[in-house]
């Protein structure tokens, strides 16, 4: 099977902190092993010697790579791949990507996958636009572009039965069947980021957690900040807050400066270090292993985090709200509603050596299921 991955990455200049950049470079080879022809079209090369690779440029913003999709360049790109699948990992770029096609006289297969949800849904099962693309009241029109896409997919790929039940609540308003097309396909882990947890010793009274999200005001950085001055005061714990951007193109921050906002303000706290893996793997892999547990971010709606499965591989359990898909997939023990909980959650992670050990172990075995090569048999059962 030809396929040709159409990659769109958010942050060109830090790879290490682009998930889809990431989630191609760890499925594409394990895609290749199971016999497929895979072309990875992308502004950088993901995956190993066996991915074919076409240069494309970044989009320069979120929203032209939402909106502006670049009919001509599509065109010409399955011309020369000649794919039987294309998967579209901007989703909203899928109708343009459908014309491509019926302009080149190419009879493929479409496969969205939903790496990013621009709403979630309120308590009250109000649909909710993402603040992060809803600048100049943009969040609307790419809500329909979203849905655009989802009309013209013939597979919708999401990594969880939240994003399931999420994505296909908004399609429903909007007037969009998915029922025959929507499957769950978990992101793959990265085998680098994999630790026995035997090896993992618990704390000895005094913990260190590590917050390796994104510090964007959407990612509900705010609400963590508040929670950071709580635990470091209430609780036997210091935090590592990772700075995954480094340092920014100046376009970037004047279209949203919350990263170096937040961070700044996370550096001021006692009891907050404030780490950069400066876009190295091992490095990253080091920082989490001087940890002994991962702090979930507030996102609303989050559908998925690689963030949280690479603190899972490691066997570091990771306390999150319990919201989202983080409530699907956290053990209840470790959920909370309140600071005062989270507190209490840290706390006994940090003196009672039991029940951590159970619980990493308990993270390691909730990443199994996410192996690259057992990603890729159910990637593959998905979009034929």
């Amino acid at each position: 099977m030809r396929l040709l991955y159409l990659l769109n990455i958010s942050n060109p200049g830090r790879l290490s902190a682009d998930s889809g950049f990431t989630f191609a470079d760890l499925l594409t080879p394990a895609l290749a092993d199971v016999g497929m022809d895979v072309t990875v079209a992308a502004p950088a090369p993901a995956g190993d010697a066996r991915v074919a690779f076409v240069p494309m440029i970044s989009p320069s913003t979120k929203y032209r790579a939402r909106l502006d999709p670049g009919l001509d360049t599509l065109v010409a790109l399955v011309r020369r791949a000649q794919p039987e699948v294309v998967v579209a990992n901007q989703i909203e770029a899928a109708p343009a990507i459908r014309a491509a096609l019926l302009e080149a006289g190419i009879d493929a297969r479409i496969a969205g996958y939903c790496h990013y949800l621009p709403f979630s849904f309120a308590d009250d099962g109000e649909l909710v636009l993402d603040p992060a693309l809803d600048d100049g009241s943009l969040g609307r029109p790419v809500l329909l572009a979203f849905a655009g896409g989802l009309a013209a997919c013939d597979r919708v790929l999401v990594h969880s039965h939240t994003a399931a039940a999420w994505t296909t609540a908004a399609a429903d308003r909007m007037g969009v069947e998915l029922e025959e097309k929507l499957r769950v396909v978990p992101a793959p882990r990265d085998e680098r980021l994999v630790r026995d947890p035997a090896n993992v010793a618990p704390p000895n009274g005094h913990a260190t957690g590590v917050y390796n999200h994104r510090l964007y005001a959407h990612y509900g950085t705010a609400r963590f900040t508040a929670l950071a001055r709580y635990l470091v005061a209430k609780a036997p714990v210091e935090l590592k807050v990772m700075d995954l951007f480094g340092t920014r193109s100046p376009e970037r921050v004047r279209l949203d400066p919350s990263p170096e906002r937040h961070r700044d303000e996370l550096a001021s706290i006692t009891g907050v270090d404030i780490a950069s893996d400066r876009g190295d793997r091992i490095r990253y892999r080091n920082l989490l292993a001087s940890a002994h547990f991962g702090i979930a971010p507030f996102r609303p709606g989050c559908p998925w985090s690689m963030s949280v499965v690479d603190c899972q591989g490691m066997g570091l359990p990771v306390i999150a709200p319990r919201t989202g898909w983080l409530a699907e997939h956290i053990d209840d023990d470790l959920l909370f509603d309140t600071d005062n909980e989270a507190v209490q959650i840290a706390t006994r992670l940090a003196s009672d050596p039991e029940f951590y050990q159970v619980h990493a172990k308990r993270a390691h075995a909730s990443t199994s299921e996410f192996a690259p090569a057992a990603v890729a048999v159910r990637y593959l059962e998905a979009i034929a």
